[in-house]
């Protein structure tokens, strides 16, 4: 390790001019990062309801469903029904449309004195505007159970315009287009816009904006902290320079790979200026501490010193964002845990190369080290280290104690962890996303859509009859108001011929109806072009995990006892997609922390040639993540696509603190041959490090409660509390379980 210090102090300005020339180069290719923020999109490939999602979309001109709400005192109105049509033309006109459908355009199908009428419900060309066509209007929309609470709200003062978009259409660029669009006719209704395309198109303007400012906010807040521990320029500009090159090279690196910012990938940045910041204050502070009057030959002990422990403190983190890689369900968050890696990797690479060579370069002129301690140095070490050292050689059972209850504690509430994986939940109470989705969800049924796909002969009696009878089944579900297939139209059809409201049993009878619905712009939506496929369409209303889980559930058991190979029955849709988010959860909790967990043994036994120190290193980030996780039950904190991470990037990143408390007491222990010395050094060698670390990440992370996406706000909660959990594991429970193992050592020497 001096050799290689020595010949990075000879080559400082080469490594200087290289980073500086490829950080102008990363952060150039930066303006080409893509936000993609629809996290159906990185649903695998491989899972067969997310295929089928797709699928559907494909051959039913589209899934990608978008409502807006026009709310006054009267729907029924002529000025009302003017506007609607407005909002119906101006959605016909966007290329990234292929259906709309609201009051002025709806397909109604009526007997007439010629057999069947199949128009529209109203002429959009000429409106009702004398009160007795609008009474009738009204009278005849709320007999009909098409409409009445699918189109306009059973009270009358609300209705819905839905459009869906085309499969290959840019979903976020479309509902940005068209809510643009529809603000500008002025309309002095209230206007609610929601489902999936509002959705996902306000979390981008929530990714870009946060990252706008709360990235800077990190940046001052961390400065601040670091400026204050370290009472020099040097030790505040160094830190945030590696880790504001790190946040750069790795955008740089994701844009010319094509990688894009997600909900997930969008808090990476301020991971790295917290963590990217921390391998230089290991590295400062031992420099600091060194007391050789050589300024160089200091470098090259400090850097001996602390190398082996800041690289195994990059790597164990690097880990626990790599095992999501294996771990996780979206292809979002793999590419997040990828991409963190690699930028940890980036502030590894800095912290060994470029900071020894930039101090090298900064204090040419200076050939003797200042070895006087601050009176901040003197205070931390008086009042909190000092004290900390007294209470683990007399009480070390006390500690042991306390942390056993809160580890018994802390288990009782991982019980009460629930999940969450709707979308609607990512936005505060207040915002106008919310808001709307709460309109949808009362007075529309909601806004999560339902597909049941029928695949055999769509005409033959016996298929449609299995339609009816799943959409009176799906009808059971409170959360279920309405559903649509051809079926229902047939239904229509034969009750306008007076023949009764059900399906005729012969096909020949089917298909002198069917003619007539030949050309209709719904029956894109409804039957594939081959009439082997049919569809049911419906929205489930709740957002509550366990309601979606039963619906789910019942649904699944319904296709599995009626499907048949004349009739082939397959469930999708957001509620079983939701569903598997949610097991995803599970599961990515536990598998990558338990590969995190592995991983991070072997790589610590291996580097400090000991399996027992891996095991000691451990032990006080478990300890924590049980905490982490009983207090997420206890507060009522749910798992979700954010919270998931929390687990193993406390691993990875809490987990230094362990290792260099281990390093320096390994290194202490060699030179005193005494436990009780060893452990009293480290403390206040290590220490410090410890404390401001913590500090400074806790509070760069605490900076994301101030996010507009609530699962980020609980994420950077968890992150900063696992932070002081870790750092007060490691200066507490780790130094007691290495006085009490390496005195049971001596003891047995003895």
């Amino acid at each position: 390790m001096e050799r290689l210090t020595r010949g990075i102090i000879k080559l400082k300005w080469v490594i200087i001019i290289s980073v500086f020339g490829l950080t102008f180069f990363f952060g150039y290719q930066i303006k080409n990062i893509k936000i993609n923020s629809d996290i159906l999109s990185t649903l695998p490939d491989d899972d067969p309801t997310a295929v089928l999602y797709k699928n559907i979309g494909d051959q039913f001109g589209g899934n990608d469903i978008g409502m807006i709400v026009l709310e006054t005192d009267d729907v029924f109105k002529t000025e009302v029904l003017q506007h609607i049509r407005q909002i119906t033309d101006s959605l016909r006109i966007n290329s990234g449309v292929s259906i709309v459908t609201s009051l002025t355009n709806i397909l109604d199908i009526k007997s007439s004195d010629w057999g069947i009428e199949i128009g529209k419900l109203v002429d959009e060309y000429d409106l009702p505007d004398e009160q007795s066509e609008l009474d009738s209007l009204k009278n005849y929309v709320f007999s009909k159970d098409m409409y009445k609470g699918a189109i306009v709200s059973e009270d009358g003062t609300a209705t819905v315009v839905m459009f869906t978009l085309l499969p290959d259409a840019d979903m976020q660029a479309s509902a940005k287009e068209i809510k643009y669009t529809i603000e500008t006719l002025n309309l002095p209704e209230i206007l609610y816009f929601g489902g999936l395309p509002f959705m996902l198109n306000d979390i981008t303007h929530l990714i870009l904006s946060d990252m706008l400012w709360l990235i800077p906010v990190v940046f001052v807040i961390i400065a601040l902290i670091l400026l204050l521990s370290f009472r020099s320029f040097r030790g505040m500009m160094l830190p945030l320079l590696t880790a504001g090159i790190t946040v750069i090279w790795t955008l740089g690196i994701m844009a010319f790979s094509g990688y894009e910012l997600t909900i997930i990938t969008n808090i990476m940045p301020v991971i790295l200026l917290a963590i990217g910041s921390a391998y230089t204050i290991h590295v400062l502070n031992s420099i600091n501490l060194n007391t050789l009057k050589d300024r160089k030959l200091a470098l090259v002990k400090a850097m001996a010193y602390t190398m082996i422990p800041v690289i195994l403190a990059s790597l164990t983190t690097a880990i626990g964002f790599v095992s999501f890689v294996f771990g996780a369900y979206l292809t979002m968050i793999k590419d997040f845990g990828i991409s963190t890696a690699i930028g940890i990797l980036i502030a590894l690479v800095l912290s060994i190369f470029f900071v020894p060579a930039f101090i090298s370069a900064l204090s040419m002129r200076r050939k003797k080290v200042e070895t006087k301690k601050t009176e901040q140095e003197n205070i931390l070490s008086r009042v909190i280290l000092q004290p900390l050292v007294n209470l683990l050689f007399k009480h070390p059972k006390r500690i042991l104690t306390v942390w056993g209850i809160l580890l018994l504690l802390s288990i009782g509430g991982i019980f009460l962890i629930k999940t969450s994986v709707n979308i609607t939940e990512y936005f505060k109470k207040d915002n106008p996303t919310r808001i709307s989705e709460d309109v949808m969800q009362k007075k529309f049924g909601g806004s999560l859509p339902v597909f049941i796909e029928f695949e055999g002969d769509i005409q033959e009696p016996e298929v449609l009859k299995m339609m009816i009878k799943t959409e009176n089944f799906m009808k059971e579900d409170p959360n279920i108001s309405s559903a649509q297939s051809v079926a229902d139209l047939v239904e229509q059809m034969n009750d306008a011929m007076e023949e009764g409201k059900n399906i005729p049993d012969e096909k020949a009878k089917i298909e002198q109806l069917w003619f007539l619905l030949d050309g209709q712009d719904i029956m894109q939506q409804l039957v594939s072009d081959e009439l082997d496929k049919g569809i049911i369409q419906s929205k489930f209303a709740s957002i509550e995990t366990k309601e979606i889980d039963a619906f789910t559930s019942k649904m699944n058991k319904f296709i599995e006892e009626n499907s048949n190979e004349r009739c082939k029955i397959k469930f999708t849709g957001i509620p079983p997609l939701y569903v598997k988010l949610n097991d995803s959860l599970v599961k990515s909790q536990y598998s990558s922390l338990i590969i995190a967990i592995i991983m991070v043994l072997i790589i610590v036994g291996i580097i400090m040639r000991s399996f027992s120190n891996g095991v000691h290193a451990t032990i006080p980030i478990i300890g924590t993540i049980l905490v982490l996780l009983g207090f997420m039950g206890f507060v009522g904190i749910p798992l979700d696509i954010a919270t998931v991470l929390v687990g193993s990037i406390a691993l990875g990143i809490g987990i230094d603190y362990s290792i260099h408390v281990i390093s320096g007491f390994n290194t202490h222990l060699k030179v005193h041959g005494n436990v009780e010395k060893a452990i009293e050094e480290t403390i206040m060698i290590k220490g410090k490090a410890v404390i401001i670390n913590v500090v400074s990440v806790a509070a760069g992370f605490l900076v994301l409660l101030f996010a507009q996406i609530v699962p980020i706000q609980n994420f950077g909660l968890l992150i900063a509390i696992s932070m002081f959990g870790s750092g007060f594991g490691a200066l507490t429970l780790l130094p007691v379980i290495l006085i009490l193992a390496n005195r049971k050592r001596e003891i047995t020497t003895k």
